[in-house]
C-alpha cells in the first residue's frame, strides 16, 4: 500500500481513498449474490476485478487502474454502472461520487421545489393520488396513494423511481397499466421531445442509456425517431393490486418554468374510482400488521 505524505495533494488523497473503498465494496459481495459460481479455485475474497468490470461494462484494465489509484477520468455513467454493481446504498453512492469529485445525475435526495409546504399539499391530497416529478420523469416526491398506485415504490430505490424506467423494464409497475403499448409509446415520443433542450446533460444520457440498454422494446421506439408535446388531461385506467380498476384524470400542475417540476394529480373520473380510492387510502393507512395478503 502506497503511503500518502501531508504534502499529497487533495486529489491524489481522493483516488487512493476511491480506490480502497471500492476494493472494499468488491470484497464483500459474493458471486452467487451477483448470478456467477463460485469456482474451486476462487482465492479473492468477494467478487474478482474482471468481474466487477464485467458486470458494470467497462473495461477491466480501465477497472483495475481505478482500484490502483491511476489518474483516469472517471464519467457519471460509470460511476452509476459500478454503484449498482457493487450494490451501493444510498450513503454509499454518495460517497462514491463525492471520492470520484463527480455530480451524482441520479434525484437529489431533496430538491429547492420541495418545500415542507408543497410535501404537506401532497399529504391532503389523498386519497387523490399525486406525485412530484422533473422533465426527466424522475418521481420526487409523492403522497401514500400514489406510493401504492401502481406498484409499492417505498421499496424501489430513491435512483430507479422514474416513470421511464419503471414503464419499461419493472414489471409490477407495466402489469398495472390498461393500453401499456399506446402508454409506452407516447412516453418514448415525450421523452424524446423533452430531451432536445437537454441532450448533453449527464442525467438524460444516463436515463437514456439505461432504457436503451435494459428495454428492447423501448430501443425499438426510440428508432421511430416520433416526437410528442404536452398531451391535454385526459382519462387513464390502472390495475390496482388491492382495489381493482381506477378510471382517473391526469392532470399537470407546474412549478415553474426553470426547473421543469410539476405535480402530477389522478382525479376519480367516475363515483366508482373516487370509492375504491377512498379504499385505497384506507389500505395505505392500515397498520402493516392487518393488511389482507394480496
Amino acid at each position: 500500500m502506497t503511503t500518502m505524505t501531508q504534502d499529497a495533494r487533495p486529489t491524489e488523497i481522493r483516488r487512493h481513498e476511491l480506490a480502497g473503498f471500492l476494493r472494499s465494496r468488491r470484497e464483500r459481495i459474493t458471486p452467487e449474490e451477483v448470478g456467477l459460481p463460485r469456482g474451486r479455485r476462487r482465492r479473492t475474497p468477494g467478487l474478482r476485478r474482471e468481474e466487477v468490470a464485467q458486470l458494470s461494462a467497462v473495461g477491466v484494465t480501465w477497472y483495475t487502474w481505478l482500484e490502483q489509484a491511476r489518474s483516469i477520468q472517471v464519467s457519471a455513467q460509470v460511476l452509476d454502472a459500478l454503484a449498482r454493481t457493487l450494490r451501493l446504498d444510498a450513503s454509499e453512492r454518495a460517497h462514491l461520487f463525492g471520492l470520484a469529485g463527480a455530480i451524482d445525475p441520479t434525484p437529489a435526495a431533496s430538491c429547492t421545489t420541495l418545500t415542507p409546504e408543497l410535501r404537506e399539499m401532497l399529504t391532503q391530497l389523498e386519497p387523490m393520488p399525486a406525485c412530484v416529478q422533473n422533465s426527466r420523469y424522475d418521481i420526487l416526491a409523492y403522497n401514500r396513494t400514489y406510493g401504492r398506485l401502481l406498484c409499492d415504490l417505498d421499496a424501489i430505490p430513491p435512483e430507479d423511481r422514474n416513470m421511464m424506467l419503471l414503464a419499461f423494464t419493472h414489471e409490477e409497475w407495466r402489469s398495472a397499466i390498461v393500453h401499456l403499448d399506446d402508454v409506452l409509446r407516447v412516453m418514448a415520443a415525450k421523452f424524446r421531445a423533452g430531451m432536445a433542450d437537454h441532450l448533453a446533460e449527464p442525467a438524460w444520457k444516463l436515463v437514456l442509456k439505461r432504457l436503451l440498454d435494459e428495454s428492447a422494446e423501448f430501443r425499438e421506439l426510440w428508432g421511430r425517431h416520433e416526437v410528442v408535446q404536452s398531451i391535454p388531461s385526459k382519462v387513464k385506467h390502472f390495475r390496482n393490486p388491492h382495489v381493482g380498476v381506477l378510471a382517473v384524470v391526469h392532470t399537470d400542475l407546474w412549478l415553474g418554468r426553470d426547473c421543469g417540476a410539476r405535480m402530477v394529480t389522478y382525479t376519480a373520473a367516475d363515483d366508482a374510482t373516487r370509492e375504491r380510492l377512498d379504499r385505497l387510502q384506507e389500505f395505505v393507512t392500515r397498520p402493516v400488521s392487518t393488511r389482507p395478503v394480496s
